[in-house]
């Protein structure tokens, strides 16, 4: 079971990235997804979630109205559009299968003028 993120980058504020989480080895529609992310010297906090059926969402607070969690079955592909970045969304985000506790390696984000 292995989870591998991408789309990371750098952006100023205002920008919008699109992160994406693939799996190999298993079929990732029967599963809950979630993205994490960690800032310098913070603890790794819960950013969105998403349920196997794809039919229900959770998000953060803090991101709420400005990233979407999506998963497109066909391509074992689960997104994190980002938009209206802020300088407080830098961070590691990690992609996370609850169902085997397996994390991927993570994707730089990082927001500056």
């Amino acid at each position: 079971v292995q989870v591998v993120e991408s789309g990371g980058g750098s952006v100023a504020p205002g920008g919008s990235l699109r992160l994406s989480c693939a799996a190999s080895g298993f079929a990732f529609r029967w599963y809950d997804i979630a993205w994490h992310r960690q800032a310098p010297g913070k603890t790794r906090e819960l950013v969105a979630n998403i349920t196997a059926a794809r039919s229900t969402t959770n998000y953060a607070d803090s991101v709420k109205g400005r990233f979407t969690i999506s998963g497109d079955n066909a391509k074992n592909t689960v997104y994190l559009q980002m938009n209206s970045l802020k300088p407080e969304d830098t961070g590691m985000y990690y992609c996370h299968l609850p169902r085997f506790d397996s994390w991927g390696q993570g994707t730089q984000v990082t927001v500056s003028a």
